[in-house]
C-alpha cells in the first residue's frame, strides 16, 4: 500500500513541480490554482501542494515519518475536496470526493498501524504509530488545509482589465488605430502640410 499510494503521490507532486508524467509544471499549475480554484497566490499554493504531494509520497514509500507524510497528504486531499470535488457530491463518477476520502483513510490507516517492515521507521525502532498518531495526522491535515483556505481568502484576486480598455502600446509606439505623435492618421494629410 505504501508503494502504490506514496508512488502515485510522488507522481502527482512532480507533475505540479516539474511537469513530469504529463503534468503542467509549476507555472501552469500556479495559473490553474489561482484562476481556476481561487488559491491565491497561485505559485505559492502550487509549490506547497507539489512539495506536500511529492515529499509526503516519498516519505510514505520509504516508511519514514509516517504520521507526518499522512498529514501532508491529508492536507492536500482535504483542499482538493473543498476546492474541486465537494460541490459534485460523493461519487467519483460525477467528479466527487470519494477517491480523496479513500486516500485519506489509507494514509491515516498507515499512521495508525505503522508502515511495517521494511521501512525507515521500522529500522529506527520508531513507535510513532497508533490511534493517537492517526488522530494527530488528521488534525494536522485539517490545519494545513485550513491554512491554505485562509491564505487564499486573505489574498485578493487581481483586478481584471476592462474589456473595452485600449491595449497599452510599447514605449515609443502609438496604440492600435492611432497615428504616432507628429504623424497624421492613415489617409489624412498632416495638419501642417499644404494639403490641409
Amino acid at each position: 500500500m505504501r508503494l502504490a499510494v506514496g508512488g502515485f503521490f510522488v507522481g502527482h507532486g512532480t507533475q505540479k513541480l516539474f511537469g513530469w508524467f504529463g503534468g503542467g509544471g509549476l507555472e501552469q499549475t500556479a495559473q490553474m490554482f489561482e484562476n481556476g480554484l481561487g488559491l491565491r497566490p497561485g505559485r505559492r499554493h502550487a509549490l506547497a501542494a507539489g512539495v506536500a504531494e511529492a515529499g509526503g509520497g516519498a516519505l510514505l514509500v520509504l516508511g519514514a515519518a509516517t504520521p507526518i507524510s499522512a498529514a501532508m497528504i491529508t492536507a492536500t486531499m482535504i483542499t482538493a475536496v473543498h476546492r474541486v470535488h465537494l460541490s459534485k457530491g460523493p461519487w467519483i463518477t460525477n467528479g466527487g470526493y470519494e477517491y480523496n476520502v479513500v486516500l485519506i483513510a489509507a494514509v491515516l490507516a498507515l499512521a495508525e498501524t505503522g508502515p511495517g517492515s521494511p521501512s525507515v521507521d521500522s529500522a529506527r525502532g520508531s513507535k510513532a504509530y497508533g490511534p493517537g498518531y492517526a488522530a494527530l495526522a488528521l488534525a494536522l491535515g485539517i490545519l494545513g488545509a485550513a491554512g491554505a483556505h485562509a491564505v487564499a481568502g486573505m489574498t485578493p484576486a487581481p483586478e481584471a482589465a476592462p474589456a473595452d480598455a485600449p491595449a497599452q502600446a510599447p514605449a515609443g509606439e502609438a496604440p492600435a488605430g492611432e497615428a504616432p505623435a507628429g504623424e497624421a492618421p492613415a489617409g489624412e494629410a498632416p495638419a501642417d502640410s499644404p494639403a490641409a
